[in-house]
């Protein structure tokens, strides 16, 4: 079997193939392969998680200090924060780790769960917010609005310089655009909390804090349901999004010497990794290795598909157990 290696900036790709082995009958396999490094959020994950827990301790003691529940609460909502920043950052460390023969894939999965754990997490926090919120309509409480307004403006500040530091890899890998969904919410409720308590001072009117905060639970739900979706998508197996399968099943079936394409699967390895398998029907023969290289480099441009595998045949007359549609 032969085997060779092309590496680019930031990825690799390998390919095998041309040894014939059984599969209903003999038949060529192929695998080919490229991994695009996520960026190191590991640091910017450390400085968010400690970041946080100032403001916990922060809203926790001048809460308790002013007799204000709505600083006290919020310090319980920044510490649901630093428990999701410390899974996230769990899962960029484990998935990291290599593959063993248990886990071939090593442990790049976590990514997605974690992804999916914040998303989960965060609607929990936000009902129960919001069942406060409804609670205190009916039994507002007083509200020290000048300490309010300091400690919640000082926590504003944290959360977006946290939130800035996943800025730029919300896009690239769920996970990431979990945290940062996570403490842009945080940056809008302290805003909120900070607004609130100028409007009370000014009017007396404390049913306005409750209002306030239903607001913004609804924006935050409105920004964390893509990610609860697409997280829940990755879990089982679902096609990631931005990438049409009839698209590439089109690039694959005008490759040249191509006649026919089954057993197409897109999926998530992890938030930032995405495989593909196919049995490509060539029956002119096997094309060597450099059009696996080349196809697998070109899947990896277009669709940002990084890990490629593909299972050549070149008997138009064999019957693939795995050629119909409805077989898995």
């Amino acid at each position: 079997m032969s085997h060779c290696d092309e590496h680019g900036e930031g990825d690799d790709a390998h390919a095998s193939g041309g040894e014939p082995h059984s599969h209903a009958q003999d038949r060529n396999h192929a695998h080919a392969h490229s991994h695009s490094a996520p960026p190191d959020f590991g640091p910017r994950f450390a400085i968010g998680i400690a970041l946080n827990t100032l403001i916990v301790v922060l809203e926790l003691v001048y809460g308790i200090i002013s007799g204000s529940v709505a600083l006290i609460a919020d310090a319980e909502h920044n510490l649901s924060d630093v428990l999701g920043l410390g899974v996230a950052f769990a899962a960029i460390v484990l998935s990291a780790r290599a593959p063993s023969a248990r886990f071939t894939y090593g442990l790049k999965g976590t990514s997605i769960l974690a992804a999916l754990f914040n998303a989960v997490f965060l609607m929990l926090v936000v009902g129960a917010l919001s069942y406060e919120a409804i609670h205190r309509f009916f039994e507002p409480e007083p509200v020290a609005a000048k300490t309010m307004m300091v400690v919640a403006a000082i926590g504003m500040i944290i959360n977006a310089i946290t939130a800035a530091l996943f800025a730029s890899g919300r896009k690239d890998d769920l996970n990431v655009r979990g945290a940062f969904l996570h403490m842009a919410s945080d940056a809008a409720v302290s805003g909120g909390v900070v607004i609130a308590g100028l409007l009370i001072l000014l009017t007396g009117q404390l049913w306005l804090d409750p209002l306030m905060s239903l607001i913004i639970n609804g924006v935050i739900i409105a920004g964390t349901w893509g990610l609860l979706r697409e997280s829940l998508a990755m879990s089982l197996g679902a096609v990631p999004a931005g990438i049409a399968s009839a698209d590439v099943r089109r690039f694959l079936t005008e490759l040249p010497g191509v006649t026919a394409l089954h057993d197409l699967h897109i999926w998530s390895m992890s938030t930032s990794d995405i495989c593909l398998t196919g049995h490509l029907l060539m029956p002119a023969g096997h094309p060597g290795d450099a059009f696996l290289m080349e196809t697998a480099e070109r899947l990896r441009q277009r669709y940002r598909i990084g890990h490629v595998t593909l299972q050549i045949e070149t008997d138009e007359a064999t019957i693939c157990a795995l050629a119909p549609d409805e077989v898995v």
